[in-house]
């Protein structure tokens, strides 16, 4: 898709960018979907994703800088939700939008399960 040169300067265009590239890194976009579930800790996300805690935190301070994602300390611990409900709907329309492309965003040689980072643009 080629986007004329002076829409890369809408803001709309930048702000949309940046959420979407906020979303595509996998370990972000698995603690968004743990969070549509309601507050998880740290500890949770570990637990259930995986992952180190340091990845963790390090994904949950991305997104909270994106604004999507808000903590509430109680004691000691840090709860992590989602900052806004139409998150879940974006989800939505995705898996909606994937479902309808069939295998064919799996399958992209820029951004599929088969892409190199040198394929990537």
């Amino acid at each position: 898709m080629i986007i004329a040169e002076g829409a890369t300067a809408d803001p709309a265009v930048v702000r949309g960018a940046a959420l979407f590239n906020g979303l595509a890194d996998k370990s972000r976009l698995a603690i968004v979907r743990a969070l549509a579930g309601g507050e998880q800790r740290v500890t949770d996300l570990v637990a259930l994703l995986g992952l180190a805690q340091g990845t963790v935190s390090g994904h949950l301070a991305c997104l909270r800088d994106c604004g999507l994602v808000v903590a509430r300390a109680e004691g000691r611990q840090m709860f992590y939700s989602l900052a806004h409900g139409e998150l879940l709907d974006l989800l939505s329309a995705a898996e909606t939008l994937l479902a309808l492309t069939g295998e064919a965003v799996e399958l992209c040689p820029n951004y599929g399960t088969g892409a190199t980072d040198g394929a990537r643009r």
